[in-house]
């Protein structure tokens, strides 16, 4: 079976919104191994819907549609598609009933516009809404099934998880597909993929492998389609033990796990209480780290030096060393690393100190040129580094590479 998602919204043609829901379907329409052909967004126009149904109704299997349901003026497609499929809008008793009752619990009055969600197209089937007032609808022409679904995320997942996914796995016979991902950070995708050339090239012909960058992370993406289904797991196995013999030291977790999560449970395993202190940074490691719930068990906080008077003064980093050596030096992180352990009274830290640019770089020590230290226990690890990019790729790069070298001298891994 294959599908295109369809977005309506002038919001997110006119770069006002982030389409988050087209990635979210496409992700779960191929866990049960239906291929998204195309994703396209249309304008909320009746003639931009129309046309863009001609164009795919009766070419793809699955055509899903979000957005334009809403109780609002410029709510257009239930009428655009009562039209589209020669039928009429017609009261769901159901729906009007549970939009009152939605109202009355909430302490709400209720407008005319509101109860006109529960007018939907004669011919359709429709996907009752837990979560919301606007309902699922469900529609057949041409060999081809349309589902409509409010564009609000929550809704849509909703209805997606108690309706549509149920339905298609039951009354298709889709391939079964099993993904494993494989996380990575530390060494660029050319490079990672001339590491791991001769592995590849062993790969049995049912597995595929897609290689996924973003700034500082690199996630190897196994996937398993039909004639190995059955043993998929094992064989899965098998071949990711392979892979780490190959590069041990770059992988933190699966499954889309950020590093910052990785870290978090490394941490909570062993008892062990962390602490930051950044410049070039920004406090971007204490963000990322206290994004995960439950980092306060093991995150005590962070000293954002920026100013060279914070090294000195709170971390206790020596002047004479910064004027000697600049503040972008192997001693001067050791000594910050050393400091906010102190301060703080951590049994872990990382430290970072760098020319995010884009200015300020020098021919010694170029835009990009960053030391980190990691330290735990009587253990104490500083390496120098050249990131590339735009000032806030350099700060990325370097908040990862400061969580995965302390993961890695814990782990006893460097």
């Amino acid at each position: 079976m294959n599908s295109v998602l369809i977005t309506i919204g002038d919001e997110i043609l006119i770069g006002q919104v982030t389409d988050t829901n087209a990635v979210w379907i496409s992700k779960h329409l191929n866990k049960i191994g239906i291929q998204v052909g195309e994703m396209v967004t249309v304008s909320d126009e009746a003639g931009q819907i129309t046309s863009t149904l001609d164009r795919y109704m009766g070419t793809y299997d699955l055509l899903i549609m979000t957005g334009g349901l809403g109780p609002t003026t410029d709510d257009i497609t239930k009428p655009t598609l009562a039209a589209y499929f020669n039928s009429k809008l017609v009261t769901h008793p159901e729906i009007a009933e549970k939009i009152t009752a939605y109202f009355k619990e909430r302490g709400r009055s209720m407008i005319e516009s509101n109860l006109r969600q529960a007018d939907v197209p004669e011919v359709c089937k429709v996907l009752m809404n837990n979560h919301g007032t606007a309902p699922g609808m469900w529609f057949e022409k041409e060999g081809s099934i349309l589902i409509s679904l409010p564009g609000v995320p929550y809704e849509m997942k909703g209805l997606m998880e108690d309706h549509v996914l149920p339905e298609l796995i039951s009354r298709n016979n889709v391939p079964q597909v099993v993904h494993r991902t494989i996380m990575t950070q530390g060494v660029p995708e050319s490079y990672l993929a001339a590491l791991l050339s001769d592995w590849e090239r062993a790969l049995p012909a049912c597995v595929k492998l897609a290689y996924l960058p973003r700034p500082g992370i690199v996630r190897l993406r196994l996937t398993v389609v039909d004639k190995c289904a059955k043993e998929s797991e094992q064989l899965l196995d098998v071949i990711i033990s392979k892979l780490l013999d190959i590069i041990p030291q770059h992988i933190f977790g699966y499954d889309d796990i950020s590093l910052e999560e990785s870290l978090g449970e490394l941490l909570k395993e062993r008892g062990l209480t962390l602490a930051s202190a950044e410049s070039c940074t920004g406090g971007n490691i204490a963000r990322m780290i206290t994004s995960v719930p439950g980092s306060s068990s093991y995150y005590s906080g962070s000293v954002i030096a920026y100013e060279n008077r914070i090294k000195t003064k709170t971390l206790g980093v020596d002047p004479e060393l910064i004027l000697e050596k600049g503040a972008v030096c192997r001693e001067v992180v050791e000594q910050m690393a050393s400091g906010v352990r102190k301060v703080l009274g951590t049994d872990t830290s990382i430290s970072t100190s760098g020319i995010a640019g884009p200015d300020g770089g020098t021919e010694e020590k170029p835009v990009g040129t960053t030391w980190i230290c990691v330290q735990y226990g009587e253990e104490s690890y500083a390496k120098q580094y050249r990131f590339g990019g735009s000032r806030e790729r350099i700060i990325d790069q370097a908040s990862h590479t400061g969580m995965q070298l302390l993961r890695r001298l814990i782990l006893k891994n460097l």
